[in-house]
């Protein structure tokens, strides 16, 4: 399924970082936000293909291909960590880097709508900042959470998908895993990312944590 998705205003443009070419997906360049988060993230010229199925919360099967292509997820829990935030859609800027939550919306995580919907194989992408010049910002506490934590994200018409923590990885921004996070994955998984690390000499974090899941 490949969605067109407009430039939103009042988002914070991506600093080029470096530029890892996966032919299988066409991958964009990877950027760097220049904000205080530091989250990375590249885009990808296609999206996953739909599922036939996946876990709800009930333990039963739900799927998102059903033909509307307005299903997107709404919301983002981790109670291990206390976060609980509706998801605002990101897209790209018209220089073609990642849009992210504003700065005054920090408290407010951001779906990349160029990754798989939650319930569809493939990695799907939320963002987050950790402190934003407002102070702290929803995905300030990521850093404490553990493997096997649940993260449940509740989808647009009312049905939620749970993922499984499975591991944590802080990486420099200048040697950030484009492919792991963004490549091919033939599960149904989840990737979480905002800054981690001291701050540089312009004040911004130096590396990222990603929070890596897979579907229940």
């Amino acid at each position: 399924m490949t969605r067109t998705l407009p430039r939103r205003d009042g988002a914070r443009p991506l600093r080029p970082l470096l530029i890892a070419p996966l032919a299988a997906l066409l991958l964009a360049a990877l950027t760097a936000l220049t904000a205080c988060s530091g989250v990375i993230s590249s885009p990808s010229s296609k999206r996953s293909a739909p599922s036939t199925s996946a876990s709800s919360s009930s333990g039963g099967d739900i799927s998102t291909d059903d033909g509307d292509s307005s299903i997107s997820p709404a919301r983002v829990t981790i109670a291990s960590v206390g976060v609980d935030s509706p998801l605002m859609q990101l897209g790209l800027n018209s220089d073609s880097t990642v849009e992210v939550p504003p700065a005054d919306k920090g408290m407010t995580a951001g779906w990349y709508a160029g990754s798989a919907v939650p319930g569809q194989p493939g990695p799907s992408v939320i963002i987050g900042h950790n402190d934003t010049r407002y102070g702290r910002a929803v995905f300030h506490d990521l850093r404490t959470v553990k493997p096997g934590a649940d993260v449940a994200i509740r989808l647009s018409d009312g049905r939620t998908v749970h993922y499984t923590v499975t591991s944590l990885q802080r990486v420099s921004k200048s040697a950030f895993p484009t492919e792991q996070v963004y490549g091919p994955a033939s599960g149904h998984v989840l990737r979480l990312i905002t800054c981690d690390g001291v701050l540089d000499a312009n004040g911004h974090p130096v590396d990222n944590l990603i929070v890596y899941g897979v579907q229940r």
